[in-house]
């Protein structure tokens, strides 16, 4: 038996491993797209375009200009005199923000009364538009607290509200440190569903597969055969992607590699299992492929690689559980980022393996009547 199984093994060895495209998709795409996601893909908002409307040209007004140029979030791309030319601006998007001072702005300041200041944004982007409010919302409180603290000739009294903030697990709140081993789970799943699906309809398609039904090999061994490869492919991906991620970026393993590898382990039973299924209801390579992104792109989008799962409706967050993307990136990016051990990561472990039992059961079946 064994030896039977290590045949199969080295004859997909080589047909994977002898197509220089597949090469090319099986080790190049999983660094291209690493790096991709980690310079491109990106939920912070610095370097904001503004253009300045500074109609009243005081000491002042210029103070509050600067507030917003110190502030490392806002870069000045334009000053003028005319509001309708800043719309214009926004119009064509050369800017995604507006401040907008009024004459006598100064004056009030000085005299000690609330000046009002216009901010204006592009909300087209909803997120992004939030996040730059609460951009200028602090570089205008930061002035407040100068212009009142010069008033009063010392800094300011006791009644304040002194807030010291620390963020943990990603101290420079950077999304790459998010979104790379992120990355690594997606890919994982990507190429293990594909590689799966499609070698098994390859066989079919080029008529081996009655060949090898003729032959003593197993159904059995004959999917180790070919599942077990593409396991190890799953495997070498993940180091290529942490080796970018470590060595590259500089994002930090806190946790334990082998814990992360035991977690790769869990998660490629699920899905060679899905691929064996996508297998089995296709009838052309190019049925495998359309059917593997089928299930993928809905898998992404319900793991929480993007968007929080708390955010879903109740409904939605209940059916990710049967996602094995999602328990994965809670290990991954456990590992990666908190340095979590078994301990609490052990629900997410036993998730991923009974969908591996469930899913390889239910598919080898189907492919053994299928082959049968």
């Amino acid at each position: 038996m064994l030896r039977r199984i290590l045949h199969m093994l080295r004859k997909e060895f080589r047909q994977v491993l002898r197509d220089p495209r597949m090469r090319v998709v099986i080790f190049g795409v999983p660094i291209i797209q690493t790096l991709v996601f980690g310079y491109a893909v990106t939920m912070d908002v610095r370097n904001v375009r503004l253009a300045v409307v500074d109609m009243d040209s005081t000491p002042a007004s210029r103070a509050l200009v600067a507030a917003f140029d110190g502030s490392g979030y806002f870069k000045i791309v334009g000053h003028t005199q005319d509001p309708d030319e800043a719309s214009r601006w926004i119009d064509a998007v050369k800017v995604s923000a507006v401040l907008r001072i009024n004459p006598g702005y100064g004056a009030d300041i000085d005299a000690g009364r609330t000046a009002p200041v216009q901010f204006i944004v592009d909300g087209s982007d909803s997120n992004t538009a939030r996040l730059i409010v609460a951009y200028a919302q602090g570089a205008t409180a930061g002035l407040a607290i100068e212009i009142i603290a010069a008033r009063r000739g010392a800094a300011p009294g006791p009644g304040t509200v002194d807030l010291r903030t620390r963020a943990w697990f990603n101290e420079d709140l950077e999304s790459r440190n998010y979104f790379v081993p992120g990355v690594m789970a997606v890919l994982v799943m990507l190429v293990t569903l594909m590689l799966t699906g499609m070698a098994i309809v390859r066989e079919r398609e080029v008529g081996t597969m009655e060949q090898l039904a003729v032959t003593p090999i197993r159904p059995l061994e004959f999917i180790l055969g070919k599942c077990a490869p593409f396991a190890v492919i799953g495997f070498l991906d993940v180091l290529l992607v942490a080796a970018v991620g470590v060595f590259w970026f500089e994002i930090p393993i806190r946790g334990s590699f082998w814990l992360l590898l035991l977690g790769v382990g869990c998660f490629l039973m699920p899905c060679l299992g899905i691929g064996l299924f996508i297998s089995t209801v296709s009838s052309t390579q190019q049925q495998a492929m359309m059917t593997t992104f089928f299930f993928f792109f809905p898998a992404m989008l319900l793991s929480g690689f993007v968007y929080p799962i708390a955010n879903m409706p109740e409904a939605i967050q209940w059916l990710t559980h049967l996602n094995p993307l999602r328990h994965f990136l809670i290990i991954i990016r456990g590992v990666f980022l908190k340095g979590t051990g078994i301990e609490i990561l052990w629900p997410q472990f036993v998730s991923l393996v009974v969908l591996g039992v469930v899913v390889l059961a239910f598919s080898v079946a189907r492919f053994r009547r299928r082959l049968a």
